[in-house]
């Protein structure tokens, strides 16, 4: 059963719950739960036994004959460059060094705990060559809230996330900076403070911490829950300005959906119906008998978000707790095995599915908007749902503007949906030469996230506008129960719109109560 994570962003724990990393998988909520402090992580005997075993491995193995990929040759295209063994620990501290040169804007604290933890998921199962200290460093920043800063740019998701990840490794050993308390801060400084001496890095652990892609699926995660919520907030609209607009609650008839039943069409259809409660009788005729796609079929394009929710779930707890390093260490059978667990290419195909399902929300909420403002598609409300009296009405413009809004960000949100795995690029002297840009679609899915949240929060604005409207001019007018519980939730931070005002301050305080889930939106749990 898929499990509801979304009660993590509300109703946090006074103290943090313990989270054991190890010996049993993460779900999302695990770790969504260790990147907002609601949790403690704490590496099981049982995961430091199996690092201590893989470290001596190495260890072993450098004793003997042959090579061994960035232990005693170089890394990547140099993999032909021999490393005399004594010369391993420069070798693992130049590699973190050079790969300094991250750019763009850095992760905040919640983003960057999440690389913390999903990096720690990862070594914990014992097959990375990485003593048990790095593992129980980690795992102590990550609850001391003291986060490497990591820009975000840099990576195209193969050989992991290099770029970004050295600035989790760097931090280990005391360079460059950390977020503690949100303020930038020297790590050697950060790391002193809280009594810890700066790790001297055995041969294969930066490497270990580097070569993964914990970047992408952090991020990816992060996004994950917010698209989740949306689709969930999408219904709950969409229910509100049906109603509104005397749309046709048949349409949502669990009937028809059953003849066509994917998951997630049927889900939102359940929702839409609930939250439209039960019908009047005998019912009010309808606007019209059919109303346009953008209400008749959410279902049909919520629910195709639904369902690359479930399938992009099952995709990223697998990456959560895969081992995306390269080379692995068998342990059992005394083997140093080379291969490409760093490829990203999971997570970009999830996240490029997720980011064109979660624009097209954006889309349709848009389209909804329309009709709101539309005389001839609202049921008569006033043009860009103005709220003055008629006799006022000609130097006001209503939610005209905000119209416009909608759609150049939906406009935007859509321009993204260009694959970001389908621009694959050869580099590192070709030995690189096929690359997933895994982390560039996290990134991607996260901003198209954000622009179709600022669309719903605008959306929503106008269909409590247009329910107020509608509660002036046709008393007798049914209100269901999602929009009598978002209105009086709304109305508590946004008035009513009379006279023409700034917004955007609105805006705000609509996305700041969708960010902190206050509000009333539904249960969003996929199962």
């Amino acid at each position: 059963m898929i499990r509801d994570h979304l009660t993590i962003a509300a109703g946090a724990p006074s103290e943090p719950v313990l989270t054991e990393i190890g010996d049993a998988p993460l779900a999302l909520g695990d770790l969504l739960a260790l990147a907002r402090g609601h949790a403690h992580a704490r590496v099981t005997e049982g995961a430091l036994a199996r690092m201590q075993a893989s470290a001596e491995l190495i260890a072993r193995k450098m004793a003997e004959e042959g090579a061994l990929y960035g232990i005693t040759t170089g890394v990547g295209a140099s993999v032909v460059t021999a490393v005399p063994p004594e010369r391993s620990a420069e070798l693992s501290l130049n590699l973190l060094r050079m790969h300094g040169c991250g750019t763009g804007r850095t992760l905040g604290e919640e983003a960057a705990a999440a690389v913390l933890a999903t990096r720690l998921t990862s070594l914990s199962r014992g097959a990375s060559g990485v003593r048990p200290v790095v593992a129980e460093r980690i795992a102590a920043l990550l609850n001391e809230r003291v986060v490497p800063v990591i820009p975000e740019e840099g990576s195209v998701g193969a050989s992991g996330d290099l770029t970004p990840l050295s600035y989790v490794a760097a931090v280990l050993v005391g360079e460059r900076e950390v977020l503690q308390d949100g303020r930038v801060v020297p790590a050697a400084r950060a790391l002193e403070a809280l009594g810890l001496e700066p790790l001297v890095f055995g041969p294969k652990e930066a490497l270990a911490l580097m070569n993964g892609t914990s970047v992408a699926t952090a991020l990816g995660i992060l996004a994950w829950e917010r698209a989740r919520r949306l689709a969930r907030l999408a219904s709950a609209i969409t229910a509100v300005v049906s109603e509104t607009i005397g749309g046709n609650p048949a349409h949502f008839d669990a009937f028809i959906h059953a003849l066509k039943p994917h998951a997630g069409q049927e889900l939102v259809a359940r929702w839409v119906s609930q939250d439209l409660g039960p019908h009047l009788e005998p019912p009010p005729p309808p606007t019209r008998l059919q109303d346009r796609y953008s209400v008749r079929c959410v279902p049909h394009i919520v629910g195709v978000l639904v369902d690359s929710l479930l399938w992009t779930e099952q995709v990223l707890e697998t990456e959560l707790n895969g081992v995306s390093d390269n080379p692995v260490v068998d342990v059992e059978r005394g083997l140093v095995l080379h291969g490409g667990n760093f490829y990203g290419g999971h997570v970009a195909q999830a996240m490029d599915m997720l980011k064109t399902a979660v624009a097209n929300v954006a889309d349709v909420l848009d389209r909804q908007l329309l009709l709101l403002c539309n005389p001839s598609e609202n049921g008569g409300l006033p043009e860009n749902l103005v709220g003055v009296p008629a006799s006022e009405s000609a130097t006001h413009h209503g939610f005209k503007a905000m119209g416009i809004a909608t759609s150049a960000l939906a406009a935007e949100a859509l321009k993204l949906t260009m694959p970001a795995s389908a621009f694959s690029r050869s580099t590192e002297l070709h030995n690189q030469d096929k690359v997933p840009m895994a982390t560039i679609a996290s990134r991607d899915l996260t901003r198209v996230v954000e622009l179709t949240e600022q669309v719903a929060a605008i959306v929503l604005i106008a269909a409590c506008q247009a329910a107020d409207l509608r509660a002036e001019r046709t008393p007798q007018h049914h209100r269901g129960p999602r929009t009598t519980a978002l209105l009086e939730a709304l109305r508590e931070r946004v008035p009513g719109l009379e006279g023409d005002r700034r917004m955007d301050v609105d805006i705000q305080a609509v996305l700041a109560m969708l960010r902190a889930d206050e509000l009333p939106m539904g249960s969003a749990e996929l199962a």
